[in-house]
């Protein structure tokens, strides 16, 4: 099973974070191997809503949709993949610190199937070094409107 777990301190408000980080629009933004995120379901973000996705792992490209499961503005977000090439399941939390800092987690989970199974340690250790770059991205976003406003 890939399981990996990453978390970051971003100095910004818990509810910016949380609002930026639950839209899969900007998901190209942040996401280093995200290549575009396309609605199938009307844009409010609710259990049921599906978003497409395009991306580049490990050279290849993939093609999944992930389902919300679980959503619960400024707190919790679990998507699971309705359509892809293995069951996977991403969860986002988000914590105050205090009120100019929130601490956010991304763990991604699942059991690579076939072929795959044989490169899961290769594979989360992957996914550990992009989700740190995800991570770091998306606190430099953050912070830098942060700066501008």
């Amino acid at each position: 099973m890939v399981n990996v777990f990453t978390e970051i301190i971003i100095n910004s408000p818990h509810e910016k974070v949380a609002q930026y980080a639950a839209n899969p629009d900007h998901a190209p933004d942040w996401y280093v191997n995200i290549k575009t995120a396309e609605w199938q379901t009307d844009k409010t973000l609710q259990a049921g809503s599906k978003i497409a996705f395009i991306a580049e792992f490990l050279g290849r490209r993939l093609e999944y949709v992930y389902e919300i499961a679980v959503y619960i503005p400024g707190q919790k977000l679990v998507m699971k993949t309705a359509d892809g090439p293995f069951p996977m399941e991403t969860i986002y939390t988000w914590e105050s610190i205090n009120e100019n800092q929130t601490r956010m987690t991304l763990r991604n989970k699942g059991v690579p199937s076939g072929f795959s199974k044989i490169f899961v340690p290769f594979m989360s250790l992957m996914m550990k070094k992009a989700n740190k770059k995800d991570l770091i991205k998306i606190k430099e976003i953050l912070e830098k409107q942060k700066l501008e406003n």
